[in-house]
């Protein structure tokens, strides 16, 4: 089991889970004798084992004593994962303007290895500039005070800064073109954006791809989603799906198929990466046309 510095604590979760279930099965356990063993219900087992719940270290000790585990080695690094499952992630000072279901999904971003995203509105969060990120964030919550815009602004900025990581993760978005014609705060904001973008387009952890209007209908006409890949095998994909008060994550291996297979598509579809530059540059000559 390998553990990487960026992973905050549903990550830990997630991966303690899947191991506490693997040495279950091998050791032919059910879920009820293991409920019985930390005086708990299969379904409290159910949810540690899927990442849902926070671990109790003594139920960890008791469940691994259950299950055969005398290895120190592995002990000391299922225990320590428990106790870093419990620590605050690094968002942990904006609590004061995230919801809980987007805190996870910080979580999962910053340990993801590629992240794909299809945007069909808003350039993605994790290319924003910090105008344009204002820009959306007054949009979607009109009652803000300055000072709440400030800190959703700053942490939209702090996510960014994981792009810039020597390991940073893959990124690769697919843009309808109209991201790039709507003047989401003004022209000037939008211009400052999309030259944002073109810079981008030179960092090599970066692929961005624009799917012109002239493509007619596309694979993923449900709307916007974001399909994140960890680097360990005992972690499936997650696909996050992003509402107006909630956020969905999907892991079933057939709903994460038929997404992985609608962004497939739509990057055949889209224009290829080689020409986005291009293709941002037109939609600048354009703004100017109608200044």
């Amino acid at each position: 089991m390998t553990t990487a510095q960026n992973d905050g604590p549903t990550v830990r979760r997630l991966q303690l889970g899947a191991r506490l279930r693997s040495l279950r099965q091998a050791k032919g356990v059910t879920r009820d004798q293991a409920g019985y063993e930390i005086r708990a219900s299969e379904s409290k087992i159910s949810r540690m084992e899927l990442g849902r719940v926070s671990f109790k270290e003594r139920d960890v000790v008791d469940l691994l004593k259950l299950y055969g585990v005398d290895d120190p080695g592995e002990r000391e690094r299922l225990l320590t994962l428990a106790r870093e499952a419990n620590t605050p992630g690094w968002w942990h000072s904006y609590g004061d303007v995230l919801s809980t279901w987007f805190q996870n999904y910080l979580d999962l971003e910053q340990a993801a290895e590629l992240i794909r995203t299809y945007e069909i509105q808003f350039v993605p969060g994790l290319l924003q500039t910090d105008a344009y990120a204002r820009a959306v964030i007054t949009l979607g919550h009109g009652t803000a005070t300055p000072e709440e815009i400030d800190r959703r602004a700053d942490l939209r900025m702090a996510r960014k800064q994981m792009l810039q990581r020597d390991e940073s993760p893959r990124l690769w978005a697919v843009l309808d073109e109209a991201v790039l014609r709507r003047p989401i705060g003004g022209k000037e904001v939008l211009r400052e954006q999309i030259e944002s973008l073109l810079a981008m387009c030179a960092q090599p952890s970066v692929r961005l791809q624009v799917i012109p209007f002239e493509s007619g209908g596309h694979a993923a006409a449900g709307g916007a989603f974001t399909i994140l890949r960890f680097p360990y095998p005992d972690m499936p994909d997650v696909v996050y799906l992003e509402h107006l008060t909630s956020g969905l994550y999907l892991d079933k291996r057939e709903d994460v198929d038929q997404y992985a297979a609608a962004m497939g598509r739509l990057t055949i579809e889209a224009e290829p990466p080689a020409r986005t530059p291009d293709l941002l540059r037109k939609a600048l000559r354009d703004l100017d046309a109608y200044r």
